[in-house]
């Protein structure tokens, strides 16, 4: 494996414990990503120094997760892996699936403490703060909703227009506030 490959693989298995995943699943994940041909579980797991139950147990998430996909070679009894799309697919793929798993549940967490009629003062303070993060959740969604329906070429330029837009607005901000003083 050359240098920039295990600098690449290891520093994806960090980034993978912070976005949820254990270090092993981020690093064959990150292996995954910028191996251009399929690969087996058995390449995976010599490739890794990485026990071939680690492996298992890894793939079966990222299917859990969409993140792969298995094909099968005539001839050949071994399952062979390739990570689903560009980066923007998977990106979204995972955004979509902590969506399901985590946004989804707090959202529904969050409307029935909405419905729950205050007691007091406090209580009310706390359901307007309450219905401010779950409007912020749900245009969220919305907006990923959006975002996913967005082929990739259109998602690079809508990012790259990102820092534009938010200039653009302080600056008609800015002409308003001058002109009502």
């Amino acid at each position: 494996m050359s240098a920039i490959t295990q600098s690449f693989i290891l520093h994806f298995g960090e980034m993978g414990s912070k976005w949820g995943f254990n270090r092993t699943v981020g690093q064959i994940l990150g292996l995954m990503i910028i191996t251009e041909e399929m690969i087996n579980a058995e390449q995976i797991a010599k490739t890794l120094s990485i026990s071939r139950g680690n492996v298992s147990m890894a793939l079966k998430e990222f299917q859990s997760w969409r993140l792969v996909k298995t094909v099968h070679i005539q001839g050949d009894r071994k399952e062979y892996y390739t990570a689903i799309g560009d980066i923007w697919k998977m990106a979204f793929t995972v955004m979509e699936e902590r969506r399901k798993r985590e946004v989804e549940p707090t959202l529904s967490a969050l409307r029935d403490v909405l419905l729950t009629e205050a007691e007091d003062d406090k209580d009310v303070y706390a359901q307007q703060r309450i219905n401010e993060l779950h409007d912020l959740l749900e245009q969220a969604t919305v907006w990923s909703d959006e975002f996913q329906k967005m082929d990739s070429a259109n998602l690079k330029r809508l990012v790259k227009l990102g820092s534009g837009v938010g200039k653009v607005i302080n600056i008609k901000d800015k002409l308003i506030k001058n002109k009502e003083n």
